[in-house]
């Protein structure tokens, strides 16, 4: 068959699509990467990528500068805004492309309604990729980037409406760019928001069972197979650790690499804990901030994975991919969620016992020193974190996810019609 892979501009969810288009690709599928122009340089030499007209390089640096540095209400409208325009982009001009590339299907990522328009628009089967936390709605769960707990009593659902209110007001320009796109199509289905353009074959989550929050709603097309990622030896540590002392990890993604006063408070704290502490930036530090940083190790890119399985905590943005990396090793966490999926990633975490969280706006060393005296004390934390761990080592992962894949797309046993 011939994949169309469409997906957000942004690192972290590429690097998931190339996983999945590696695997597909091992069994003899076609791949085609389907990506705003300007994002191709993104996606590593070897794939087949088709860039799609409406984008350059200039307003795709813009886009993700903008959400690199959320801002408030009006920072919240400027990325609905911006997510508008992608997706009209998608939808102005993939189809051309898709048809003149003779596609069988197509594998999107499910923040990009464009996928789920096109898709219907041209009658291809549909498959979704949660590469944050899956947005499939269910009356107890409060929407992923929010930090609220779980509460499935009338109360907490009643709490639940009010913030989907809330967020229909806010994506107010992301459903008119859907239901324009839907009377453009000549579809005859309802289509007017996110939820609507899901897939009704398969719906594939980076995260599992256990770390998520307890669903009241069966959904069978939502299949939870932990990370996807590439196999990976994980590396060595470039570092010399003492085994005597504490080893911390600090990561704060690809987006939010930048922020140095975060990174300067876990300095603080650690220092006076006499605590080892790596911080990897992903770019975002300058030299001179680096120098000044004060950690015991500061460097651009580490081999997560092997560090992680060292750690004695991780502290967190609460990026998705990070958060379920230091649970494989059983890790615990300090959670500093900035945006998007972050605080719900981080509500799970409070809820399951893993670690904590603290407020990236008002953190202090102070606090930090607190959290992670805590943390590197109470052994259940890590105790915790390893159950949840084992939970990602038995969900399937990267071959469970393409042979899902398959069936939905009508190849393999078990497919779907």
């Amino acid at each position: 068959m011939h994949f169309a892979l469409v997906c957000p501009p942004f690192k972290s969810h590429i690097a998931v699509f190339e996983a999945i288009g590696e695997e597909l690709g091992r069994r003899g599928h076609r791949i085609s990467f389907l990506v705003h122009k300007g994002a191709e340089q993104y996606v590593s030499a070897g794939f087949d990528v088709q860039p799609v007209e409406g984008t350059d390089e200039r307003r795709l640096n813009a886009v993700i500068t903008r959400a690199s540095r959320p801002s408030g209400f009006l920072g919240i409208l400027k990325t609905v805004h911006d997510t508008a325009v992608l997706t009209d982009a998608i939808c102005r001009n993939a189809p051309a492309h898709i048809k003149a590339l003779g596609v069988d299907a197509i594998l999107g990522d499910q923040m990009e309604p464009a996928a789920g328009l096109v898709a219907r628009h041209l009658g291809l089967p549909l498959i979704l990729i949660a590469c944050a936390l899956p947005v499939e709605r269910d009356v107890g769960i409060p929407l992923p980037f929010l930090p609220w707990p779980y509460d499935p009593s009338e109360e907490g659902i009643r709490r639940n409406r009010g913030g989907e209110r809330i967020a229909r007001l806010l994506l107010t320009e992301q459903r008119r760019m859907i239901r324009r796109w839907a009377r453009g199509f000549g579809l005859q289905e309802p289509l007017e928001d996110l939820q609507t353009c899901l897939s009704r074959l398969a719906t594939i989550a980076q995260t599992t069972v256990a770390f998520d929050f307890p669903r009241q709603n069966s959904d069978r097309n939502l299949h939870m197979v932990g990370p996807l990622r590439r196999e990976s030896g994980g590396g060595e540590i470039p570092f010399a650790v003492d085994p005597d002392r504490p080893f911390i990890f600090m990561s704060l993604g690809t987006l939010q690499g930048h922020r140095y006063r975060l990174f300067r408070a876990a300095a603080m704290a650690c220092r006076e804990l006499d605590v080892q502490l790596l911080v990897a930036h992903c770019g975002g530090l300058t030299k001179k901030q680096e120098a000044a940083l004060g950690a015991t190790w500061v460097t651009d890119f580490a081999p997560q994975r092997a560090v992680l399985a060292r750690a004695d905590l991780c502290i967190t943005h609460g990026g998705l991919n990070t958060v379920m990396d230091a649970l494989e090793f059983g890790t615990p966490l300090l959670a500093l969620p900035i945006a998007f999926d972050q605080p719900g990633v981080s509500a799970r975490i409070l809820h399951h016992g893993l670690g904590l969280r603290l407020s990236s706006r008002f953190l202090t060393a102070g606090k930090m020193k607190n959290a992670i005296s805590t943390l590197l004390s109470d052994t259940g934390y890590a105790e915790r974190a390893r159950q949840v761990g084992t939970s990602i080592a038995v969900a399937g992962g990267l071959a469970k996810a393409v042979t899902i894949i398959e069936a939905a797309a009508g190849h393999g046993p078990g497919s779907a019609s």
